[in-house]
Parts: C-alpha cells; structure tokens; sequence
C-alpha cells in the first residue's frame, strides 16, 4: 500500500464494514459502514458548499462518535481538519476559527449557545455535530441540500452504498492533515502545522507497538480528541485497525472511568497521569496506609502475597483484558511510580508533545526503567543540548517524521523551536543514559534559578508534594527570590476526616515541613497557601503555569 493514512482508512473500512467502529458510552453504535455513510453524506454537503482542497474544516465539542465522523470525513475528503477544545474559552473560540480561516464549523449544541456567529464572520456554514442541521449558512442551498440529503445520497448510489464506491483522497506526506490549537503549560494558543506523514508516521508506531489490536478490540477514549494525544492513541490509530471505540461522553470521574473498564474491558488503556494518581490515591493509598498492611508489607513472604493482590485487584479496576496502561502527557507521581513498578503492574509512560503528532519516546511496559519515559521512537532522532548528556540535563531535542512543519501564520515561533536543520526544540528538560532511555527533569520554561544559579524544576518539588494527605495537587511558584507552594486541597476527604479550615491549615504547615526534608537548601519551600479551586489545565491536563506567575493569589 502506498505511504497515505487516507488510502490505509479507506481499506481498513473496507476491510471492517460491518464491525463495530464508534460508539457513545451507553448510547448509540455506529459500524464501520455506517461511518463510511456519514462520511459520504458530509463530502456532499462539502461539495455543496465548494470546500476545496486544503481548506479548514473546524470542530469542537465534547468527545462522541460524531466527532469522529467529522473529523474522518475532513481529512478523508483533503480537507485540513482543525479540531478545537471545547472547554476553551469562547473568545478563543472565535479567534481559532478566524485565525484559520476555516470555512465550515461543526460545533456542539452546549457549546454553540455560548458563540456569536457574527464574530466569525468568514465562515460559510455552521452545522450541529449531533444531528448535522444547519445552524448557520451563507447560501440557502447548503440548507436545501441538508434538508434533502438522503435523496442526493440515494440518487448518487441508486443500487445502495457498498464499501467498493469507497475512494479517500490521496494524501501527499508533506501535505498539511491538521491544525491543532494548544495553549501548552507556559504560553499562549499557537496553531500546530500536522502533516500527514506524522500522522502516518504516529499510526504506524502504534501498530508496531500494538500489534494485537484488531477488529475485535475495544478501546475507552477518556480523553479529548481534540488534543493530539487522545486524537491519536484512542481513535485515529484504531480507525486504521477496525478496532471498537467508545467514547466517554463525559467527563472522567474515577467512578465513571471504572464503570466504563468493567463494562467494555479495553485492550489498551490510555491515560494521563492525573486520572491514574486519582485512581491511586482513592483505592490503593487508603489500603496501603493501613497499619496492618504496612506492617505485612516488610515481611518478604507476605509482602510478595499482598503485592499480589493488590496488582490483580488493580488490573480488575481497568478491565482485566488489557496488555499494557500507557501515561503521558505530564510528569507522573513518583510515589505511585515505583509502587506500579514493585508490584509488577503493567504500565509505561511515554513522553511526546502537539508538536510531535505526539510521539517522542516509549518503551513497552516490560522493557522499560523506573522513572524513565522510555527511547526515541522509530523515524526520530533524540538528542541532549548538554556537554554531558547522560549527567548533566539539557534541552532535549529532536527531529524526523513526526516532527511539525511549523506553527500556522506564525513564523517568528517557528522559528524560534525548529532548526534550518529540522531539529524541535522541545523546551523539556532531561537526560539520556547509556542505553538510550531519557529521563524528564522539567519544564525550561518552567525552571527556576536557585540563589546560587542552581537549577530548580518545580515539578520534581510537586511530586513530592501531592504524595502527602490532603494534598490533591500543587503548584511552585517563586516569589521575592523564595519558593512558596499553592496546595489544592482534598476538600472532600478533610470534610469526611472532620477537619475545618484552621486544623487544615496546620496539616500544611506540615507537610511543608515534611516536604523540606526531603529537599536541599536551595529548593526548600518557605510557605504553603491553600488554593481554593482546582488549577486551570491544558488539554493535556498539565497546569497553565504562566496564570499563577504572580503574587496577589
């Protein structure tokens, strides 16, 4: 088959029809063929509205099987999809489908209510994701042709739609495939250029990884597909091997995201590491800080029979059929880390970026290192901006068939991160051993200079910090030339404990305390303040860190 993930879409339909392919969490179920008819609707209305090659395809709603539909049928028509968060912002909204220039906006019926049409003035047509109505058109035909779409569709296939009328547009490796907004941790929205080669490049790591994926397989996407990794690990690539996706439809509450495990039993697990430190924190953490338990726990023979149990209780709470948990997206919990390693717990964490399509790095959960996110993948290249790259951290960089082709209207950001010679400047921050396995120091926007130039990245200070009680997440800040902790609290658990404001207040005093023990001169932190709402986040759930940069919180 020739290199274009639209001809390998077009076979794997082909090859699936009447399979499972979509599905909402307790609602409907569409089959690779009724994918394929909805697709074929779309390229109707689009040739209606004289979309043309190349031109923006916006979308933006919560994750469900229509989502789906409309992203395939972008792409697949040689469209360039731009799929937007739906919980940005509406200004943001607005100025994504502006800034670009994108003639059609699928858009979800919550979300659209919340948007002014005349602020996206350049737009032909506005069309409900749930249904396809017409919510907004230039041109009245566009609404006539919706009105009588299953007519122009039967008239177009009188002896009905089979997968042989199948024909994707044939997609050129360079070619722009997307473009996806993200905000990132210390910055503001900038368009990422996908071509279709790091598409195809992504989709073809995943079934070199994943080889056992197949049309008999189930995947939960908990995610947001409109962020390149969930868009990528819990749909696009399991479009291309028949497999059965079921979307959450809401948002991924422990409770809810176990429900859905036990129900569909997934055949991978993709997550972040917030969702699995929750998941920790709530079942594991409660059982482990028993003094019965810990006491057991130092006894070899009966330390070796708990792990066990608790490892095959674990793999219970995600399913039981699954090969291998995959964490990426930010920094994981240190403590639940090596507690997953100890107990022989199937998982790896991955590292990768938008920029990236988003693989960097992996390793399969058998081969990997504690702490580290694992090796550059096939068709990349990796390297230290360091003297000593396996002592000393750096920049870490890297190019290849992944990599963007540059950031939309902006060139001065572009080329800010890529090299006349193709290298991505990640602004990670990291080291690679011997054998190639990297390991994550933090963030180099994020890093903060100690009172003697030493570098601090406040990640490794927060790991610390949301493995005591309490503590549901924090942020380090710098103030005055001094460290200090904003600490979301477990509300809920303090309430349940019968602790009040002032006891809380004491536990951080603490913890912070306990924390210094663990830290040396330089990186001690002077104050502990409770932040009364959760951090605001990235689709990546990573904290927008430039958003607390400042000292009147």
């Amino acid at each position: 088959m020739k290199n274009s993930l639209n001809l390998l879409l077009e076979q794997s339909f082909k090859d699936n029809w009447d399979y499972p392919a979509l599905s909402d969490y307790k609602g409907i179920t569409l089959n690779y063929r009724d994918v394929a008819r909805r697709i074929e609707k779309l390229h109707i209305v689009y040739e209606m509205l004289g979309v043309k090659k190349g031109d923006k395809i916006s979308l933006c709603s919560r994750n469900q099987a229509n989502w789906g539909v409309v992203f395939l049928s972008a792409i697949t028509y040689g469209a360039v999809a731009v799929p937007i968060l739906h919980e940005f912002k509406p200004g943001n909204i607005h100025h994504i489908v502006n800034h670009s220039e994108s003639r059609v906006f699928f858009v979800g019926d919550i979300v659209w209510e919340q948007l002014n049409e005349s602020e996206m003035p350049n737009l032909d047509a506005v069309i409900q994701i749930n249904d396809f109505s017409i919510l907004y058109c230039k041109n009245i035909k566009v609404r006539e042709t919706r009105e009588h779409l299953n007519e122009l569709f039967g008239k177009k296939y009188p002896k009905n739609f089979r997968a042989e009328h199948l024909k994707y547009y044939e997609d050129q490796p360079q070619e722009l495939s997307m473009i996806n907004y993200t905000s990132g941790t210390t910055g503001f929205s900038k368009g990422v250029m996908i071509p279709y080669r790091a598409l195809k490049s992504n989709v073809d790591f995943a079934k070199e990884v994943q080889p056992h994926l197949n049309n008999t397989s189930n995947v939960v996407a908990m995610l947001p597909t409109a962020h390149m990794y969930g868009m990528m690990f819990e749909f696009l690539f399991e479009m291309t091997v028949g497999a059965h996706v079921h979307f959450l439809t809401r948002i991924p509450s422990p409770k809810i995201i176990m429900d859905a495990f036990a129900e569909i039993k997934p055949d991978i697990v993709v997550s972040v590491p917030l969702i699995i430190e929750k998941i920790y924190k709530k079942k594991l953490q409660p059982i482990i800080n028993k003094t019965a338990i810990r006491v057991l726990l130092r006894l070899p023979v009966i330390d070796q029979k708990i792990e066990k149990r608790i490892k095959l209780e674990l793999i219970k709470t995600f399913g039981g059929k699954f090969y291998e948990v995959i964490i990426g997206g930010a920094a994981f919990n240190r403590e639940a880390e090596l507690f997953f390693r100890k107990i022989g717990f199937p998982f790896t964490v991955g590292y990768g970026m938008t920029e990236c399509a988003p693989i960097i790095t992996y390793a399969p959960w058998h081969n990997t290192r504690l702490y580290s996110c694992g090796k550059v993948v096939p068709r990349m290249e990796l390297k230290i901006d360091s003297r000593d790259p396996a002592k000393i951290p750096g920049e870490i960089m890297c190019r290849g068939e992944n990599v963007m082709l540059g950031y939309y209207k902006n060139r001065e950001a572009t080329d800010q991160v890529l090299t006349s010679d193709g290298w991505l400047h990640t602004g990670d921050v990291g080291v690679i051993d011997s054998d190639g396995y990297l390991y994550i120091r933090g963030r180099s926007k994020s890093m903060i200079l100690g009172p003697s130039g030493q570098n601090i990245y406040p990640e490794e200070i927060e790991s610390i910090i949301n493995n005591m009680q309490y503590v549901v997440e924090s942020l380090v800040i710098e103030e005055g030339g001094l460290l200090s902790a904003l600490v979301y609290p477990d509300f809920e658990q303090a309430e349940s404990d019968g602790i009040n404001e002032s006891v809380l207040n004491k536990k951080m005093e603490e913890i912070r305390v306990a924390v210094n023990e663990e830290l040396p001169n330089y990186s001690k932190i002077q104050e502990i303040r409770i932040f009364p709402e959760e951090f605001e986040k990235t689709p990546k759930r990573s904290i927008k860190r430039y958003l607390y940069q400042r000292t009147d919180l």
